[in-house]
């Protein structure tokens, strides 16, 4: 019985510290700023602290920072942006130190923390598009999926097969024991 306790408590201890997603992205700020009012008027809401993520659609090594330009999703309970078409618009995020592009490469889910600092105009083709700059103090590379149907079926599953029939009593013909074992000769 103590040995089971301690290995219970064991248990909990390794899956509480499995958990590699940072708490400033697990848990929304106190005031959860949207993307759309932050762009409303952005020298109000300069210094905010922030959660937002979304799709990378470039990155930009400078000398000594990075830039992420960045498609906004909605986000999940746990902070990652959710999957779809969804563009809640876009935002730069200014990262301290040089991120890799082949890591961070154009369409990789990724999360950002920081707090809101100016806004900037650049253009998306000739476009002139007003982002919204955040100071990233916490980002989160979310680890690749592969996109499904909302439903999938498997093709070969048969729901009235039943491998564990009692005796010979089978409701069809053709799941029948096979008469020749093991096979045609």
């Amino acid at each position: 019985m103590r040995a089971l306790l301690v290995f219970l408590c064991l248990l909990m201890l390794l899956t509480a510290c499995a958990t590699t997603t940072p708490e400033a992205i697990r848990e929304a700020p106190p005031v959860d700023l949207s993307l759309a009012e932050a762009r409303r008027d952005v020298a109000a809401h300069v210094g905010q602290r922030i959660r937002w993520g979304g799709r990378i659609a470039a990155v930009e090594n400078r000398s000594n920072e990075t830039w992420l330009d960045i498609v906004a999703r909605p986000l999940d309970s746990n902070g990652r942006p959710r999957a779809g078409d969804e563009s809640l618009g876009r935002f730069l995020a200014r990262v301290d130190g040089f991120l890799d592009p082949t890591v961070y490469a154009k369409g990789r889910q990724i999360t950002v923390a920081g707090s809101i600092e100016r806004a900037l105009t650049r253009h998306i083709g000739e476009y002139p598009y007003i982002y919204v700059v955040v100071k990233a103090d916490t980002i989160k590379l979310w680890e690749q999926t592969v996109d499904r149907p909302a439903y999938y079926r498997d093709p070969f599953y048969d729901p009235f097969y039943d491998p564990f029939w009692p005796g010979r009593l089978y409701p069809y013909p053709w799941y029948g024991p096979y008469p020749f074992y093991p096979y045609w000769r």
